[in-house]
């Protein structure tokens, strides 16, 4: 195989070097490979268990950052802005994020909603109504929960109006979470809610001053003086440039602890219910999963998942109070390893996502409100909406379909799924089971998955710790399938090294990230990595993929390069 560098090629990567360097971010420590995993590849090929151990070594990089943080001013500054709006006559909590804060941003206010959901019983009416005092935003709609929308990450203004359309503003306490601190969309709406005058709060995973430094974007927002930053800089990702791993579990550690706090003071009959020091509660809860029992449960986990896919088979995990959490993970899965997202029923044509979640006790548009706790709010997005944010002619022709509408043609609900059981070698149905799971959903979990030739259960191996806002269960969930994914596409060689060879690079940070991993893995300079890439991108392009499986522009372009070396 010998790929050109045809001259269009590169005229886009001389493009992409000189008028694109605010996404030219590999000095950004959570863009870097980590030295503490740089056996993964290695460790995976020599055993699941050594591959889960490396993997995990990363997590503990958490907690010494988050002891300094829970005890700091800026996170009383964040609970005191959190209870204010909450008391105060129309405030609410708003959670704004892209991709996987995005994600991490919904899920909060749902577990913020949960609560006054679980517990009605124990509380009055006008406590009840609290629960609409919270609120998120992600980047492009809640449709981006089910499937990534790229390139809206980077139009600020896009952020703006989707701020605005929620009516952020005075009174509001206004979270704003990424992961790199870099993201434009959610910077955007930092920026109306600090205009408007919501309390405003800046949340990421970088040294700020070199954010400041670097990136004009940021340093507006770091120097903001309506704004509170609280830097959660914790170390490279396990897996280089992964934000979806350490950046986000530390960004959900300290916003889900923070809600509960504000909480617990609202409601302060609940506060003996939450964990006095979270940082300790928190090393027990990675202790649990380090242990003989939580690893073992995560190599079968692993091994049993990499069985089904390398013999072209498709899992379907069966969940209802962590269901939220089970497709950030399954939707993240798609970019990041360059498998096929997860398919409506209207796209019968398309292959099937290679994991599904679907709940056994609603049917699909009852349960996008159920999984919620309130509407799903999409987006109407219009060939005008994408010519006036100045997005690329394709967007203009085709705009994305993210409206209700479309979400609800994913068939996350009750309803038979032949279509991910008829024709496949394996199928197998996945329940995520908790020791104290309601007999309701439990049989509904077994009628549900009576259908799959495979069936099992996917249940913690020790104790989990309540609270009010179930914080634990949720980042157990979330520090597991972290694991459990990323482990399995590392099983099955997608990863390089520590890197993600297997991704898209569908947006202006995975193309910076592709050229990076090859300078790193292929022994190219900058230029000539770029080059190489598009290259790669038109050779793929240029070929008919039916029936086969569309390789990753990067996995072409470190083959060739390597090629070229040997």
């Amino acid at each position: 195989m010998s790929i050109p560098v045809t001259e269009s090629a590169k005229a886009r990567a001389r493009d992409f070097i000189d008028n694109e360097k605010q996404f030219h971010l590999g000095f950004l420590p959570t863009e870097q490979s980590n030295p503490i995993t740089a056996t993964l590849e290695e460790d995976f090929r020599r055993s699941t268990l050594a591959g889960v151990q490396c993997l995990q070594r990363g997590d503990r990089q958490i907690p010494i950052t988050m002891r300094h943080v829970f005890a700091s001013g800026r996170f009383r500054r964040l609970v005191d802005a959190m209870a204010a709006a909450v008391t105060g006559p129309k405030g609410r909590i708003i959670f704004s994020g892209c991709g996987a804060t995005g994600r991490l941003s919904i899920l909060l206010e749902s577990m913020w909603r949960d609560f006054f959901h679980r517990r009605a019983a124990e509380l009055t009416p006008d406590e009840i109504a609290l629960a609409d005092r919270s609120a998120s935003i992600m980047t492009g709609g809640d449709f981006a929960l089910i499937r990534s929308v790229e390139f809206f990450e980077d139009y600020a203004e896009g952020g703006r109006r989707q701020a605005e359309a929620l009516g952020v503003g005075e009174g509001d306490a206004f979270v704003a979470i990424t992961e790199g601190g870099e993201t434009s969309s959610v910077l955007g709406t930092l920026k109306y809610a600090a205009e408007n005058g919501a309390r405003c709060f800046l949340v990421f995973n970088n040294p700020a001053d070199i954010l400041r430094a670097r990136l004009d974007r940021c340093r507006e927002a770091i120097d903001d003086p309506r704004v509170t930053v609280i830097d959660l800089y914790c170390g490279s990702m396990s897996v280089a440039g992964s934000t979806r791993m350490q950046a986000t579990s530390s960004e959900q550690l300290l916003c889900s602890c923070a809600l509960e706090a504000a909480l617990c003071r609202v409601l302060p009959r609940f506060a003996g219910e939450a964990a006095a020091d979270c940082t300790l509660a928190f090393e027990n809860l990675l202790s649990a999963l380090e242990s003989g029992p939580g690893r073992r449960m995560l190599v079968d986990a692993v091994e049993f998942e990499k069985g089904v896919y390398e013999k072209g088979g498709r899992i379907t995990y069966i969940a209802d109070r962590c269901m939220l959490d089970l497709f950030t993970d399954n939707t993240e899965r798609a970019p990041t390893f360059m498998i096929p997202p997860l398919r409506s029923r209207r796209e019968a044509g398309l292959p099937q996502s290679w994991a599904f979640v679907k709940n056994p006790l609603h049917p699909t548009a009852e349960c996008w409100s159920e999984m919620m706790r309130r509407h799903p709010r999409c987006l109407e997005f219009t060939s005008e909406d994408a010519r006036s944010l100045k997005m690329p002619r394709s967007f203009i022709d085709n705009p994305p379909r993210i409206a209700y509408d479309d979400l609800v043609t994913y068939m996350i609900g009750c309803e038979p799924s032949p279509e991910r059981i008829d024709g496949f070698a394996r199928a197998a149905a996945v329940t995520l089971r908790f020791d104290d799971d309601p007999p309701e959903f439990v049989s509904a979990a077994a009628k549900l998955a009576a259908a799959w030739p495979e069936r099992v259960d996917f249940k913690f191996a020790f104790p989990i710790a309540g609270s009010p806002l179930q914080v634990w269960r949720h980042l157990a969930v979330k520090l597991a399938f972290n694991c459990l994914s990323t482990g399995t596409m590392a099983a099955m060689g997608r990863i390089a090294g520590n890197w993600m060879s297997w991704v898209s690079v569908s947006n202006k940070k995975l193309i910076d990230r592709g050229i990076r991993l090859l300078v790193e893995l292929g022994g190219a300079g900058y230029a000539e990595a770029a080059e190489m890439l598009f290259a790669a991108v038109d050779w793929i392009a240029a070929r008919d993929w039916s029936g086969r499986e569309e390789p990753s522009p990067i996995q072409v372009a470190l083959g060739e390069l390597r090629g070229r070396r040997a």
